[in-house]
Parts: C-alpha cells; structure tokens; sequence
C-alpha cells in the first residue's frame, strides 16, 4: 500500500498565471509515521514547534536552514519520491476545442497525467489532496471515478481512496507544497528576478545545483525520485 500526497499552485483559471504546477510525494504506507516524525524533530532541531506548518510562501532567511534540512531529507530518504506536471500556456488553451469547453476537463486532465503513471496495478494506494476549495469533494470524486476507469479499477482494488486532507495535519503534504512551491517559482521567471525573495532563489539552488536537477526541461519518463512532465497546449511546441 502507498500513500500519494497532492498539492497544487496557480490551479485557478482566473489567477493571472500562465502556469499550473501539480505535484505528488508517494511513500509506502507503513513508513507514514517514521516520516511524519522525522519531520517534525527537523523541524525541533530548527528551534520551531513541531506542529508548525511548513509551506513554500513561509521561506525567508530566518527559516532557510529548516527549508534547506527539508529538502534534503526528501532527497536522502529512499521511501519517498515526488513527481510533478508544470502545465504551460494557460492563456493559450482553447477550452471549446478540447476541453468540452469547460477550464475542470482540463485540469482533471493535468490530475491524470500527473497520477496514471504512479499507479501500478501489482499495489495499491490511497490520494491525500490538499484542500483548497468549496468545489475541491466534487472534483476528487470525479478524479477518482476517472481514474479509476483507465485503470479498471472497478472494486476500488488498486485506488482505495482519494480525499481531501487539511496541509497542516500532514508534514509530507507540507514538504510537497514546498516542492512544487519551488517549480512554480522557477517556471513563473522568479528566480532570475534578482527584486524577488534571495533565499527562494537559494533554495532552488538546495535543489538544482547540490541535486543536481534541471527545473526547465521534462525529466526521462523512468526517472523515479524527482520526476517532472512539462505540458505544452497544442501547437506549441
């Protein structure tokens, strides 16, 4: 059984951005806790409460050293893995065409092809997405229904359960908001912006320089630890 923890950034239609950057963090099931208390005595050994929320808007240069010892906890931990889309090109969809002329097709979309590929038909899993919304029980349901669809899933055998959880009754949520929270910054043009927060810069550079991971480009669909999809709307390319 794994536990796949969802969070999301610019995911309204009307947010002014151009991007939508969904991200999930999986772990086995049975090392939920091990994690959770892993993460919350970083969080002590950083002199902050162990209930804090962590979350990608909170960094700033009093907290780096807590942001940084995240970051590398998620890359030294074998039992945890991240995968992400960043959807591109938002202004430029043609909702009518594709969609079925409505912005949820769409996003439902982005959720599948972020989530299809984390589903192996051999385990099972349970889908912890952060609320955000009144809508947010509508769509979850929709989703998992989706889902599993594609998957013939039909007892709910491989998908066990998809629901809404609050960020802060759970550190791995936390931590993936911190790392999409990192994509978005990137893909919005953020980090070359030199009037924009330094230590978000540093921390990307936590990520892409001491790890080693390119933030522009899709990574190789087999990479398992830090995996990124970069949607393109059609005729875009």
């Amino acid at each position: 059984m794994y536990n796949i923890y969802c969070d999301e950034s610019c995911h309204l239609q009307s947010d002014k951005s151009d991007i939508m950057v969904l991200g999930s963090l999986v772990c086995p099931s049975n090392k939920k806790e091990k994690i959770y208390n892993d993460i919350r005595e970083i969080k002590k050994l950083n002199g902050v409460n162990t209930r804090l929320e962590v979350k990608w808007t909170k960094v700033s240069a009093g907290n780096l050293n807590l942001y940084k010892d995240l970051i590398n906890y998620f890359f030294q931990n074998d039992y945890l893995s991240f995968r992400a889309i960043v959807a591109t090109g938002k202004s430029k969809l043609d909702h009518y065409k594709y969609n079925d002329g409505d912005y949820d097709t769409w996003y439902y979309k982005m959720y599948y092809q972020m989530l299809y590929p984390l589903l192996n038909p051999e385990s099972s899993y349970r889908i912890f997405i952060d609320i955000k919304d009144t809508r947010g029980g509508a769509r979850i349901k929709e989703l998992h229904r989706i889902l599993g669809n594609k998957k013939n899933d039909k007892q709910n055998e491989i998908l066990k359960d998809v629901k809404q959880i609050q960020s802060n009754e759970s550190e791995i949520l936390q931590v993936c908001d911190l790392i999409i929270g990192a994509l978005s910054y990137f893909h919005r043009g953020y980090y070359y912006d030199e009037s924009k927060s330094s230590s978000k810069r540093e921390l990307l550079d936590e990520i892409t320089k001491v790890y080693g991971i390119g933030m522009l480009n899709s990574t190789p669909f087999s990479e398992s630890k830090f995996n990124i999809f970069i949607w393109k709307p059609r005729g875009t390319y």
